[in-house]
């Protein structure tokens, strides 16, 4: 994406809010006792390795550290705030908030799947559901042409019962909701393109017909196990939600096929109000799970800014979910605003063909004995 040319010059809004830093579960910190510590305890004892949790605060550093150090003309920063009750309530239950926020200033295992929270983990959460509707906000009232909400913990495994898979509150949902209750919107166009299925949004929005959930994902039994090709939504909403599962080892050409493809057509039916990307970076292959590249996530972010562009003048928020190698992380984020901002978004070619093609020209009649040079 370096030199990347701008065929538009587009404001881009980056909201980041430095509370989301807070949340820091440590497995050596003393946790809340209960069935639940001593099975997690069980499992992080039989690693035959010191267990870190992966989703630490580092991630956000490297993501603003490198926009620092490699400023984006017309892309601003502006800070979040935290979400309310009633904000919240609109996509988890009473009952559930209520057990999460009795965990405010404590440390505790929530879950199975190794989700925690630290004595900051609370306040943080609610701060990123929070900068979602900021994001949201700021792009439907005009302050910015599209917004980018750098949060965690990330939240599109959270459901509306449940803390999963590193997620609290389900702040892609929590945005959506928002967005159709307080600004406006009749319909809006969720693409998850986490390397893992978003299981949360998907069963919040299982049988709403004015939210279509288009989730790509690497397919079961990789985490969480769900999002298969049949699952299509139930009721008024069925055929609103829309699952691509991969194999592993699937890349940029099969990705924006899906896109080009399905997404494409099927937002052309729906005409969303409003787009919102539930973006996971840990699609790139330095997390070990899929293979799309930086032009790859450049190359998703363009369809879903001609999307927005087309069908609901260009509003489009993105909010980060996963990644958890920092260097793919951050230029993965860094590729994607650089779009938004009216970068030309690059065609992806397929990994080694240009390294051939340079070898073929350099090894071009070596072996031809008519040749004897």
């Amino acid at each position: 994406m370096e030199g990347n040319a701008l065929a538009q010059r587009r404001d881009v809004t980056v909201f980041y809010d430095e509370r989301v830093l807070a949340h820091y579960p440590d497995s050596n910190m003393e946790f809340l006792p209960g069935r639940l510590d001593k099975r997690v305890r069980a499992i992080l004892s039989g690693l035959n390795v010191q267990w870190k949790y992966p989703e630490h605060p580092g991630r956000m550093t490297a993501i603003m550290d490198l926009l620092a150090r490699e400023p984006i003309p017309g892309v601003r920063i502006e800070p979040g705030k935290a979400a309310t009750l009633d904000q919240l309530s609109r996509v988890h239950t009473t009952s559930f908030l209520d057990d999460i926020f009795s965990l405010r200033n404590k440390s505790a295992w929530l879950d199975v799947d190794t989700t925690a929270v630290s004595p900051g983990s609370v306040e943080a959460a609610e701060v990123a559901a929070g900068t979602a509707i900021a994001a949201v906000e700021a792009v439907i009232e005009g302050r910015t042409g599209s917004a980018f909400a750098v949060v965690r913990p990330p939240g599109h495994h959270a459901e509306p019962v449940r803390a999963r898979g590193f997620c609290l509150f389900n702040n892609v949902a929590v945005a959506a909701s928002h967005a159709r209750d307080e600004m406006g919107c009749k319909r809006v166009l969720i693409v998850d393109w986490d390397a893992h299925h978003g299981n949360g949004t998907q069963d919040i929005f299982w049988a709403d017909p004015d939210t279509v959930f288009f989730d790509i994902h690497r397919a079961s039994p990789f985490y969480p196990g769900s999002g298969s090709l049949m699952d299509v939504g139930a009721g008024r909403g069925e055929g609103t939600t829309i699952n691509v599962p991969m194999p592993a080892g699937a890349g940029d050409e099969a990705y924006l096929k899906a896109m080009r493809e399905i997404l494409v057509p099927a937002a052309d039916y729906f005409k969303p109000d409003l787009v919102l990307v539930s973006a996971g970076f840990d699609a790139h292959w330095f997390d070990l799970a899929l293979n799309v590249t930086y032009e790859g996530f450049a190359a998703m972010t363009g369809i879903v800014q001609q999307i927005a562009d087309k069908h609901c003048n260009g509003q489009l928020v993105m909010v980060l979910e996963g990644g958890y190698n920092t260097e793919s992380l951050s230029h993965g984020v860094h590729a994607a605003l650089q779009v938004l901002a009216g970068g030309v978004p690059p065609e992806p070619k397929v990994c080694g063909i240009e390294a051939v093609e340079a070898a073929i020209e350099f090894h071009k009649g070596a072996f031809d004995p008519d040749n004897p040079d």
